[in-house]
């Protein structure tokens, strides 16, 4: 375990990080993957059920369920924490940005890929949900309460439910600003209204 690069990523990604020992007892998304890594270890190498327990010990500390058998690249984080659920066969890239709330699910009782794969650099914000397994491209970005169901390209921007696309993800800084999102909500009853506003115009004339 890279702990040092682990702690180099909190304080890149959470602009609230304000001390070393503050990161190292303070960040519950932290523990929860530091826990995760021998958990993996044990499962990889055929140790099911203390692998189980130690995840289930994690997950009693941290309010983060990250299943065993998931597999999990280099500089991931878990800002906040509470209530992130990761699959059995959920696949996570490197520099990947998690919010509370987060669900990767599963959409199969069949004992095959059924969790979904994020690439590297995705960000998805709190409460959002991705469920099946399906790809989520590299840098790309699930707004916040979003619910995903079909696979989403690189460099494209989600949100809603179920989840719309816009053009455009995001990477390094940008990754934060997951609230510059489109409002689709918004645009298509815009566009209802100037139907509506063209309607009456029409009617006026008769």
């Amino acid at each position: 375990m890279n702990f040092s690069e682990d702690i180099r990523t909190v304080f890149e990604k959470d602009p609230a990080a304000r001390g070393f020992w503050e990161v190292l007892l303070c960040y519950p998304g932290l523990h929860a993957v530091w826990i995760y890594r021998p958990a993996h270890w044990l499962w990889v190498n055929g140790f099911y059920f203390p692998a189980r327990l130690l995840s289930h010990l994690a997950r009693f500390l941290t309010g983060v369920e990250i299943h065993p058998g998931a597999a999990i690249g280099r500089r991931f984080f878990i800002d906040h924490g509470m209530g992130v659920v990761i699959g059995e066969t959920s696949e996570i890239g490197d520099d990947v940005l998690l919010y509370q709330g987060v669900v990767l699910g599963g959409t199969s009782l069949e004992h095959k890929k059924r969790h979904p794969t994020l690439g590297n650099g995705v960000v998805v914000g709190a409460g959002a949900t991705i469920l099946g397994a399906i790809k989520i491209g590299d840098r790309s970005r699930i707004g916040a309460g979003s619910v995903v169901l079909q696979e989403v390209p690189a460099d494209t921007t989600v949100f809603g439910i179920p989840a719309h696309s816009a053009r455009g993800g995001a990477a390094g800084p940008a990754q934060l600003d997951h609230n510059k999102l489109p409002d689709f909500c918004g645009e298509q009853m815009r566009r209802v209204q100037q139907e509506l506003d063209e309607l009456k115009k029409e009617l006026a004339k008769k």
